[in-house]
C-alpha cells in the first residue's frame, strides 16, 4: 500500500504544501489483499474458517440425503445386501485409496483442490442420479468419495496450519458443526420431498446447494490462492519447534480412536439403520430420516461444549468419555428392541461430537512441514474404516450386521476406557 502511485503523491504534496492529485480509483487500483465490493461482498467477507464452513456445509448436504435412500436404491435396482454393502462402501474405500494424494495436492494446490471438489461432487451425483445399473452406482459413489476427500482433507489442512492459538477445539468443532448441519439439511429434505418423486430426483434436489460453492468459486481462489501456504509455513516452523518429528504412542491412539469413529459412523448410518428401521421395525423414509436427523440434532447440541470441555480439561479425557458413549449407543442400535434403537441413536449422535478431538491432538504434536502427509496418512485409516464397515456389514447382510456392529460398539468401549485411564484422563477426573 505504500509503494502505490497515490501514496507517493500524498508525501510530496505534503512537503511542496499542495493539494495532493490522486489518480488511483477504488474501483480499479485497490491492493490485491483489500477484498473487493460488488455482488460477491457478503461472502467475500467472511473469514476464512467462516468460507471453509460454508464449503463444508454445502458439501455435506448429498452426504446426508443418501442414507435414507438406500432402501429405496436396493429396490429399484433388484440389488442384494452384498451389493447395497459395496455401494455403500465405495464411497470409503475412495476416500481410503485418495487420502494420501489428496493430502500431497492439498499441500501444494490448496486452492485448487478447495474449487475443484464441488465440482467433482457434483459430476459424481448427477452419475450416482443417472441409473439404478450397479456398476454405475458404484462408480458414482467412488467419484464422491475422492471429492470428498479432496474438500475435507483440504479444508483441514487449510483450518488446521492458522489454527495454533487457544480454542483451537472449538474451531475445529466449528468446522464440523457445520459439516453436520449440512447432513442434518440433507437428511431433512430427503425427509420432506414426496416419496413418488424417486430416489434419483430427491438425492438431485437434496445435493444443489453444491451449486452454491461452484458460484463462490471466485472467492476460495482469491482466499486460498495455491502459493499462499509457504509463508505460513514458514512463520510457523518456530512455534512448532517443540513438535517432534516422528510418530509416537499419542498419535498411533488418535490414529486409532479416529478409525473407531469411522467404523461406527459408517456401519450405524450408511447401512445398519436404514435397513434395520425399514425392514425390521416397518418405518418409511421419513421415519429413518428421522431417527438420522436424532443423531446429528444430539451431535449439533453436543459439539461446541465438548469443544469447549476439551480445552479447558484437556482432549484425551474427553475424547474417552465420548467414544464410551458412543460404544454404548452403537450396541443398541445393533441389537436392541426399538426402545433401545432410538436411544442409541442418540447416544451414537453424542458420541459423534467427538470426530474432531483426534485432529487436535494430531496437531498439537505435528510439526507444519509433516501436516499434510500425517492428515494424509490419518484419513487413509479413517476412510478405510468408512469403507470397511458397510462393506462387511453387506456381506454378513441385514440379520447378521447387528452382531458386527455391536461388536464395533465393544470395541468402542475398550478403546474409550483405555483413554480415560490414561494418567491424563485421570487427572481430569479427578478435578
Amino acid at each position: 500500500m505504500g509503494r502505490s502511485a497515490d501514496a507517493r503523491e500524498g508525501v510530496t504534496a505534503f512537503l511542496e504544501k499542495r493539494p495532493p492529485r490522486f489518480a488511483m480509483r477504488p474501483s480499479a487500483d485497490m491492493p490485491p489483499f483489500v477484498l473487493p465490493v460488488g455482488d460477491e461482498r457478503a461472502v467475500l467477507a467472511l473469514s476464512s474458517t467462516a468460507l471453509l464452513c460454508f464449503i463444508s456445509l454445502c458439501s455435506c448436504f448429498s452426504m446426508g440425503a443418501f442414507s435414507p435412500l438406500l432402501p429405496e436404491i436396493g429396490r429399484a435396482g433388484a440389488l442384494a445386501d452384498w451389493q447395497l454393502g459395496v455401494v455403500a462402501g465405495a464411497l470409503g474405500f475412495a476416500r481410503m485409496a485418495t487420502a494420501i494424494p489428496a493430502g500431497w495436492l492439498a499441500g501444494r494446490y490448496l486452492g485448487t483442490t478447495l474449487c475443484a471438489s464441488p465440482a467433482l461432487m457434483l459430476a459424481g451425483t448427477v452419475l450416482l442420479a443417472a441409473s439404478s445399473s450397479f456398476s454405475v452406482l458404484v462408480l458414482g459413489r467412488l467419484i464422491l468419495g475422492f471429492a470428498y476427500t479432496l474438500g475435507t482433507v483440504s479444508g483441514l489442512i487449510a483450518l488446521l496450519l492458522g489454527d495454533r492459538g487457544p480454542g483451537a477445539s472449538v474451531r475445529l468443532n466449528i468446522f464440523e458443526f457445520s459439516a453436520m448441519i449440512g447432513v442434518l439439511g440433507g437428511l431433512g429434505l430427503v425427509g420432506l420431498l414426496p416419496g413418488h418423486w424417486g430416489w434419483s430426483l430427491s438425492l438431485l434436489i437434496a445435493s444443489s446447494p453444491l451449486l452454491l460453492i461452484l458460484a463462490a468459486i471466485p472467492s476460495i481462489r482469491r482466499r486460498f490462492p495455491d502459493a499462499s501456504r509457504a509463508p505460513e509455513m514458514r512463520a510457523s516452523r518456530t512455534s512448532d519447534a517443540g513438535r517432534g518429528d516422528r510418530m509416537s504412542v499419542t498419535l498411533w491412539t488418535m490414529f486409532a480412536v479416529g478409525i473407531v469413529l469411522a467404523l461406527a459412523w459408517s456401519a450405524v448410518s450408511q447401512f445398519l439403520l436404514p435397513l434395520r428401521g425399514t425392514r425390521e421395525f416397518g418405518l418409511d423414509r421419513g421415519g429413518v430420516s428421522g431417527l438420522l436427523m436424532l443423531a446429528q440434532l444430539v451431535d449439533l447440541v453436543a459439539l461446541l461444549p465438548v469443544g469447549r470441555l476439551a480445552d479447558g480439561l484437556g482432549r484425551t479425557p474427553v475424547l474417552g468419555f465420548v467414544i464410551v458413549v458412543l460404544g454404548l449407543g452403537t450396541a443398541a442400535v445393533g441389537l436392541g428392541s426399538f426402545p433401545w434403537f432410538v436411544a442409541g441413536c442418540a447416544c451414537f449422535g453424542f458420541g459423534l461430537a467427538g470426530w474432531m478431538l483426534p485432529v487436535g491432538v494430531i496437531r498439537e504434536h505435528t510439526r507444519a512441514e509433516h501436516l499434510a502427509w500425517r492428515m494424509g496418512l490419518y484419513r487413509v485409516g479413517v476412510d478405510a474404516a468408512m469403507f470397511f464397515g458397510p462393506f462387511a456389514s453387506g456381506l454378513l447382510g441385514e440379520e447378521n450386521a447387528g452382531i458386527f456392529v455391536t461388536a464395533v460398539g465393544g470395541l468402542a468401549l475398550v478403546v474409550g476406557g483405555r483413554l480415560l485411564l490414561t494418567p491424563t484422563g485421570r487427572r481430569a477426573a479427578e478435578v
